[in-house]
């Protein structure tokens, strides 16, 4: 009974600190205590103003104790010294919690109302799955499958007329036993690999690299509680296109002109060299202030139109600072590209755009 009683108390409290951490999702969204706090399959949450659990007087029983109390005194903290001296506000109370990825996922789920995204049939690998319903004549005790084995020796004995109804005895000998053995079967797998693509020439600053953090760490949460496995690909570019490493993508200076189709062709050689659109569900999310070199949209658009676009589940592209009037990438993917559904483009000038971005991205269930 008491173990039913802290399992209840501990769900109600998972549902309160979830109920919590929704409300706070913009600010959680905003906030880089979350980058860097992933571990494996959880992530660290810090949660201020749960309100702990705490002693407090009630009907004074005699005994040893402090004097008489007033109702709603909190037991035994006092005055504690502070770096300036003692204090008489409390403080806040910051505890962690620990959230799945797929936790996480359907908090994200919930808030923006985003439908599971429904891979494509065919970008499957075959993966290999134990299944012990084989029976064999040979194998280990352990894996004995003890109702074959009694109907073998059943049959046995009734052929050679040892069994009795009288003495209805059935004693199974080494040729009765039966066991279960393993069989591999191939067994279908999603699997995605998604490629960050990010202008890092002269004009991105550290603001909008640090926009760009915040959106791939919700984006990664989304698509890895969908697939079993996923690859993640990290471009880079000004005028040339570097394959780095996820420290380097947001860590790299800025510097140099832009030429966004170099991070095309280097996807485009990547997905020819590795990631085969009939093996894996491919995203593109590219973010970049929409500078571009003199004549090389068109480029871009020729890319995106012959190779990108077919491979892709999804592609992505946000514009992120308060970019001009002129010289706007977004601009050109709108011209050419004006009903294309695997293709979704929004701005996210500063870091309250990005749940707005997030369910323009991912609100198709791709």
């Amino acid at each position: 009974m008491v173990t039913i009683q802290i399992s209840q108390d501990y769900d109600r409290f998972r549902q309160i600190v979830k109920g919590r951490v929704r409300r706070d999702l913009r600010k959680y969204l905003k906030s880089n205590e979350l980058i860097g706090r992933q571990g494996g399959q959880v992530i660290s949450i810090p949660i201020t103003d749960i309100e702990l659990p705490r002693f407090q007087y009630g009907e004074n029983q005699g005994g040893v104790g402090a004097g008489e109390g007033e109702e709603g005194d909190v037991i035994g903290l006092g005055e504690l010294e502070g770096p300036n001296g003692a204090g008489d506000q409390p403080g806040d109370h910051i505890l962690e919690v620990d959230f799945t990825i797929e936790e996480l996922a359907q908090i994200l789920a919930e808030e923006l109302e985003l439908p599971r995204i429904q891979p494509r049939g065919s970008k499957n690998i075959e993966g290999e799955s134990d299944n012990y319903s084989v029976v064999r004549n040979v194998g280990i005790e352990v894996l004995k499958h003890r109702k074959r084995t009694f109907r073998e020796a059943l049959k046995r004995q009734l052929a050679g007329g040892e069994y009795s109804l009288q003495r209805p005895l059935i004693v199974p000998i080494k040729k009765d036993k039966r066991y279960l053995s393993d069989r591999t079967e191939l067994k279908p797998e999603n699997n995605a690999v998604i490629f960050y693509i990010q202008d890092v020439s002269g004009s991105m600053t550290d603001d909008l690299k640090m926009v760009t953090r915040q959106a791939t760490f919700w984006i990664d949460i989304w698509i890895q509680s969908h697939y079993k496995n996923v690859d993640r690909r990290y471009i880079a570019h000004d005028s040339q296109a570097f394959l780095v490493d996820q420290d380097q993508f947001y860590r790299m200076r800025t510097s140099g002109g832009t030429a966004i189709s170099s991070a095309y062709q280097l996807a485009i050689k990547m997905l020819e060299e590795r990631f085969s659109p009939e093996e894996y569900n491919v995203y593109f999310f590219q973010f970049s202030d929409g500078d571009n070199y003199d004549h090389d949209s068109q480029r871009c658009v020729k890319h995106l139109k012959e190779t990108l676009l077919p491979a892709a589940n999804l592609f992505c592209y946000g514009q992120v600072g308060k970019s001009s009037s002129s010289d706007r990438f977004i601009d050109v993917l709108e011209e050419e590209f004006p009903e294309r559904d695997n293709l979704i483009f929004t701005f996210i000038r500063d870091d309250e755009e990005i749940l707005p971005a997030l369910k323009a991205f991912l609100g198709k269930g791709k």
